[in-house]
């Protein structure tokens, strides 16, 4: 069986989020199930120069882009075993950043369509392409309009896989013809056709053999008005080829026991102790075991419940906090962080940007991790937190609702902290109850950071879930 990955972005060639990990660990879990699994991606300009100069250059070919027709080259490279290929054009890709251009339904309209370009020059012919978010959304409706009597392309299916309905890729109808040449016929309710407009998240809604998302919670949410972002109707219509599989982690890409990023590897609370003195001292917090550190890894915008940190920041830092935030976004939350640096000087340390070598140090110093989504399709910072001994308090939505078991001081069962509606003061009542089981049950809560660290959220049995996805498309029981 071979899979072909389709994707806008993958560790450790590209990220700017967590489907840059999916894409990186995925593959390598499922050819521990046993399957073929290549990755194709843009080339973008922002590659690292060690990757650029280890790539090989397999075939140039032309792609139509509408009417037009652009260069493409494909190369490939072979990283732990795996085959990455990249589609090379200067135009469209060799640029700063990967998305947020003005152009982008450009761009992945190339992309999309030179992924199947591409498909005769690959090491093997997939039998099934797994395309990721909306960036690779045209893939599906492009293969049954332009090749479904190629021999080549008559059997390969199509899964495609939400990583965030929020974003849709939704673009003007001229793009129909200009840029994806299709027809009338694909613009109606039940195709691409999304309030006037053409959606590239839509294209794979409608004409993909199956679909996925990252969470069993988030695949029933998608389907409800408020969490649906206008297409929880269509969904529901899709419901019965749609599942929620959780997003799972890299265990050894992300792992204490050996984790060179971190101040000092560990395998227990002690070890976890002396990353959090290290943090203090390097972020210049005064060094206190007794004070519990707060962080947030996250990007700064209204999805993960920032405005609900910010409405009761004061009440927060009152019980004797340091509060860790890296991350960028919205100038708004940018500029409210800086000023409480300013407010709450040696309490709060805010660093406006993303170092992942600092991410995995906070994670690892930290002794609760912040993250109030208003929605959270799975989330990976609560799965690192956890990875790395720091307990998660969480709202219960999406991915989040699925891989965080509040912690019961009557039974003894759980590990983290939740609250369930999107409200200050309920995450506040969490956040006091979290901060006072540090102070005052210390025994508790030693055994709850060796319970987190024991979880197990790698990729085994979710790979397993998309194996049998895999094997009912190509067996014709999934129609």
């Amino acid at each position: 069986m071979n899979i072909l990955f389709a994707a806008s972005e993958c560790v450790p060639f590209i990220k700017t989020g967590g489907l840059g990990d999916v894409i990186g660990a995925l593959p390598k879990a499922l050819k521990k199930q046993g399957m073929e699994v290549s990755v194709i991606l843009p080339k973008y300009g922002d590659l690292s120069k060690e990757y650029k100069e280890k790539m090989v250059l397999l075939r140039s070919i032309e792609v139509p882009v509408g009417w037009r027709r652009h260069y493409c080259g494909i190369e490939l490279i072979v990283y732990e075993g795996i085959h990455y290929y990249f589609l090379d054009n200067e135009y469209y890709f060799k640029r700063h950043g990967s998305y947020g251009l003005y152009d982008d339904g450009e761009r992945f309209a190339f992309f999309s369509r030179a992924v199947l370009e591409a498909i005769p020059y690959l090491s093997d012919k997939p039998d099934i392409i797994h395309c990721h978010d909306w960036q690779t959304g045209p893939i599906s409706v492009l293969l049954k309009a332009h090749y479904k009597n190629h021999p080549l392309y008559a059997n390969i299916k199509t899964v495609f896989t939400i990583h965030n309905l929020r974003y849709q890729g939704n673009y003007p109808k001229s793009v129909l013809s200009d840029l994806l040449d299709l027809s009338e016929l694909y613009f109606h309710m039940d195709g691409l056709e999304y309030h006037g407009n053409v959606s590239y998240l839509k294209a794979g809604l409608a004409y993909a053999d199956y679909l996925t998302t990252v969470s069993p919670k988030y695949a029933e949410e998608i389907q409800m008005e408020y969490y649906g972002e206008g297409l929880d109707g269509f969904l529901r219509r899709r419901a019965k080829h749609l599942m929620g599989i959780i997003n799972g982690l890299d265990y050894d890409l992300y792992d204490p026991k050996s984790d060179e990023n971190i101040f000092t590897s560990f395998k227990d609370y002690g070890g976890k102790e002396i990353n959090k003195q290290r943090l203090q001292e390097e972020l210049q917090l005064p060094v206190n075991e007794n004070t519990p550190i707060i962080s947030m890894i996250t990007r700064l915008v209204e999805q993960k419940g920032l405005d609900l940190v910010l409405h009761v920041i004061h009440e927060i830092m009152s019980l004797n906090v340091q509060l860790v935030v890296l991350g960028t976004g919205e100038k708004r939350y940018e500029d409210a962080f800086k000023q409480l640096t300013e407010t709450f000087q040696g309490k709060i340390s805010y660093h406006p940007y993303f170092d992942e070598t600092l991410a995995r140090k906070i994670y690892a110093g930290s002794d609760l991790f912040l993250m109030p989504s208003q929605f959270e399709p799975c989330g990976i910072g609560q799965l690192l937190a956890m990875r790395y001994g720091t307990l998660p308090i969480v709202r219960e939505t999406g991915g989040l609702s699925d891989t965080v078991i509040p912690y019961n001081e009557f039974t003894d069962e759980g590990y983290a902290f939740s609250f369930q509606h999107y409200n200050a003061h309920d995450m506040l009542y969490t956040i006091e109850r979290a901060v006072w089981l540090y102070r005052f049950q210390p025994n508790k809560w030693k055994a709850l950071v060796t319970r987190v660290m024991a979880l197990d959220f790698s990729w085994d049995a979710s790979s397993e879930q998309y194996k049998t996805i895999y094997n009912g498309l190509l067996q014709h029981e999934l129609v």
